[in-house]
């Protein structure tokens, strides 16, 4: 049986004249200590040898007359009458034709992880170096770290080391000789076929599979034709929150709306099926009105200050002129009188100003 040592790859048509650069297939005629030789055709008798072999020779220590080989050719005629040839630029150059073959077709290729980085997974590709970043990792496997801790994200992803991944190529650099990978791609079509199910404004049931700093997964659906969504952290609940986990946890069942579909991706919404408190707040408070709030954060910008539950309104850093102003009139967790200069409830917005001394008697 012939053994093939190349890519797959069409060599160039034997009975047309060659040039440096071409790919061509040969057969072993002659092995020496430290070259081959190949038949190839009515081109002639080619040689690898000197620092072409040496760079190749544990691939080339198994080769036997009869073997049929895919060389590059370095030159056309070297001192001693023959083509001279490359296995490894052969490899090189048909490796980087086979990439860009996947990159426009799209197939799936199965890879072995090989290490991890914070960033995502290492593999390679017919010899390249190939990365897999961690937003190109299907849902299934993206790792959903509570608090983006990095050193947790990395131990996640650890865990691929040894497995095999089906994966696409996404991009790849030949100057810098890296290949991005994508395992979201692969899911594309499927993905795209299920949320085509569901329209903006379904409610649906499913399970958190994960909780992060900026939001939850939700799987949902029947056995395998689940698909995940994301509650970003603002559609958790109406009032401002610091951290998904006071709310969520993963394995918790609940009700969510969809309230976007775009790319393949569903965004859902966990407040828009709970009542909205600012619906009813023109009824309770306008314009000049003082109030009574407790302030939960300082930022750079101003102070939140909570005038009821889930009610919260913000006094801007200008009303006291810079940061070190505001700190030294207010502090987290403590009550204060504020006048509302302005309340926006389609907007849920309502800015403050603190009253300071005995203005004005606050509403409790």
């Amino acid at each position: 049986m012939e053994k093939t040592l190349q890519l797959p790859q069409k060599p160039i048509d034997l009975m047309r004249p060659c040039k440096e650069g071409d790919i061509m297939e040969g057969t072993v005629i002659g092995i020496g200590r430290s070259s081959i030789y190949l038949d190839l055709g009515p081109q002639g008798t080619g040689i690898i040898y000197g620092r072409a072999f040496m760079e190749e020779k544990d691939a080339l220590k198994d080769v036997t007359s009869g073997d049929k080989l895919s060389m590059k050719i370095v030159s056309l005629e070297n001192e001693d009458g023959y083509i001279e040839l490359s296995f490894r630029e052969a490899g090189r150059q048909m490796a980087w034709t086979k990439l860009h073959d996947l990159k426009e077709s799209g197939e799936t290729i199965l890879v072995s992880i090989q290490g991890a980085n914070k960033g995502g997974l290492l593999s390679g590709l017919f010899g390249v170096q190939a990365f897999l970043p961690v937003s190109q990792l299907s849902p299934e496997h993206y790792p959903k770290v509570e608090g983006g801790d990095t050193t947790r994200i990395l131990k996640a992803l650890q865990d691929f080391i040894g497995q095999d991944l089906a994966v696409q190529v996404l991009d790849f650099n030949r100057e810098e000789e890296k290949v991005i990978l994508s395992e979201r791609s692969k899911e594309k079509s499927r993905v795209q076929e299920l949320t085509s199910q569901y329209s903006i404004g379904d409610i649906v049931e499913g399970e958190i599979t994960g909780v992060v700093d900026f939001g939850a997964f939700m799987k949902f659906g029947k056995d395998e034709e689940t698909i995940e969504g994301l509650i970003h952290i603002s559609e958790i609940d109406w009032q401002i929150i610091e951290s998904p986990s006071e709310f969520l946890k993963q394995g918790d069942r609940v009700q969510a709306k969809i309230i976007d579909i775009a790319q393949g991706k569903i965004s859902l919404s966990l407040k828009a099926l709970k009542e909205d408190p600012w619906k009813s707040i023109v009824e309770k408070y306008k314009k000049e009105d003082v109030v009574k709030g407790r302030v939960t954060k300082l930022n750079p910008f101003g102070a939140f200050v909570e005038i009821e539950p889930k009610i919260q309104g913000l006094c801007h850093i200008s009303e006291f002129g810079t940061k070190e102003g505001m700190e030294s009139h207010l502090e987290a967790e403590k009550e204060y009188s504020f006048q509302i200069l302005e309340i926006t409830p389609e907007e849920h917005r309502m800015s403050l100003r603190l009253i300071t001394g005995n203005e004005t008697s606050a509403k409790a």
